[in-house]
């Protein structure tokens, strides 16, 4: 299910078809630098998180990460979109790009067009949790309009807070 496209992106739920990519994703050392948790090793956790995670969060809350397919070469290069984080009783924009698409502006387009979509499913504020050291992130999030909120803790990590009414 297509949820938006931008000129050079489709985002959109992800699928079965896509389990290599949230492989890729969480097993790649560069991508994980600022990721709490161990890389992936195999498939098969790749499997369990689409089914335990991504489509568990499809199904309870209407959203959920969304796959961001290039339109070029109609490739998953990343995910960006909604999570709700208990912890912290908010819903995160979450963002994480292969590498090779770094620094392109991919970021803030899947983001401004993901942000665009909170409202639609009753979200009114955003934050990211970023890990502290991570400037790829925070510049992300202060070009989508975030404002450092606070230093808090999240999975045992410290982290800067982002945050945003929509």
């Amino acid at each position: 299910m297509i949820i938006a496209e931008t000129d050079r992106l489709i985002l959109r739920q992800f699928q079965a078809r896509d389990i290599h990519s949230i492989f890729l994703l969480n097993s790649i050392p560069e991508i994980l630098t600022y990721i709490p948790g161990e890389p992936m090793s195999s498939i098969k956790q790749a499997e369990e998180i689409f089914a335990d995670v991504i489509v568990a969060n499809y199904e309870e809350f209407g959203y959920g990460r969304w796959a961001v397919e290039h339109k070029a070469d109609k490739k998953v290069i990343g995910f960006c979109g909604p999570k709700y984080i208990a912890e912290f009783d908010e819903v995160e924009l979450g963002y994480r790009y292969l590498p090779e698409y770094w620094g392109k502006g991919y970021g803030s387009e899947a983001g401004k067009s993901a942000l665009d979509l909170f409202t639609s499913f009753g979200v009114d504020e955003a934050i990211a949790l970023i890990l502290l050291g991570n400037k790829g992130s925070e510049n992300l999030a202060k070009k989508l309009g975030m404002e450092h909120r606070n230093r808090d803790s999240f999975m045992g990590h410290k982290v800067n807070v982002f945050h945003k009414h929509l």
